[in-house]
Formats: C-alpha cells, structure tokens, sequence
C-alpha cells in the first residue's frame, strides 16, 4: 500500500555552473479523436457597408452587421443595425442591437436600443433595454415567444 517512492521528495541541488535541462517538449497538442463530427468554427458576422444599399429581403441563420441602407425585410440570429444604416422593413431576430435607425417592425428575443438608436415601429421581444438617448416611437409588446407566428421571407417564385 505505502512505498519508500522518493516521487515528491526534492531532488540534488544544482549548482550555478551544472545546468542540466530537461529535453524540451513540441508545443502541439496532441491530435485526439473521439469518433464525432468536426467542430466548425463560427462564421464572422455578413457585413453591409455603409455605401451599400440593398433593395430587397435578407434571410440568413448567421449574424448580420448592416451600415448601409436596406429596403426590405431581415431575418438573422445576430443582427446588428450600425450607427451609419437606415433600414426600412420589418426586423426579425434572436438578439437585435439597433445603433441606427429602424423605420418598420422589430422582433427579437433580445432587443436593444443604443443611445444613438431611432426607431419608428412596433417592438415585440422576449426582453428589452432602452439606453438613454433613444428615439422610439411606436408601441412596445412583451411576448414568450416574439419569433412565433411571423411569416416567412418569400423567396422568388418558380415557374
């Protein structure tokens, strides 16, 4: 049960001039397969310039960072309205950032609006915060579920 190991004993002194080191180890990590899928890594969020204008609908599961000017609705999981970008439609998102101006509908989880925020619609969200300095004028709406019921993005149609 109990041996004379000398493992967590202190070893000989070494003295200035003895300067034995131990052999060095690679820095890589060690390649480990547990059988499962690869891990993919997160996209970077889409970024809208702010010299574009887009007419028309955008639809993506990843995160957006508008700061240009939208005419048309949005459906992301990450949106972020940029202090430089207008966007007229309505907003649909899990967590919605909104530093610039909004003109139509906001849904989203998580809503919020920045101090340079100005927002001109309804907001139906989950949970909300307000900075000081906003402009909003519309109606605000606490729900469960803010995503449920809304309608698809149409696509183009087929022939």
């Amino acid at each position: 049960m109990f041996s004379k190991s000398r493992i967590n004993e202190p070893g000989p002194k070494q003295v200035e001039g003895d300067k034995a080191k131990a052999p060095e180890l690679p820095a890589t990590k060690p390649a480990m397969d547990f059988g499962g899928a690869p891990v993919k890594a997160k996209p970077n969020a889409s970024v809208l310039s702010s010299d574009l204008t887009v007419v028309g609908n955008l639809k993506t599961t990843g995160d957006i960072q508008v700061e240009g000017t939208v005419e048309g609705d949005i459906r992301a999981h990450l949106l972020t309205v940029g202090e430089t970008a207008t966007i007229r439609g309505e907003i649909v998102a899990d967590d919605i950032v909104v530093n610039g101006r909004v003109i139509g509908r906001v849904r989203g989880l998580k809503v919020r609006l920045t101090s340079t925020a100005r927002v001109e619609g309804d907001i139906i969200h989950k949970t909300i915060a307000i900075e000081s300095g906003a402009h909003f004028e519309g109606s605000v709406q606490r729900q469960d579920d803010p995503l449920n019921g809304v309608k698809a993005i149409a696509g183009p149609k087929a022939d």
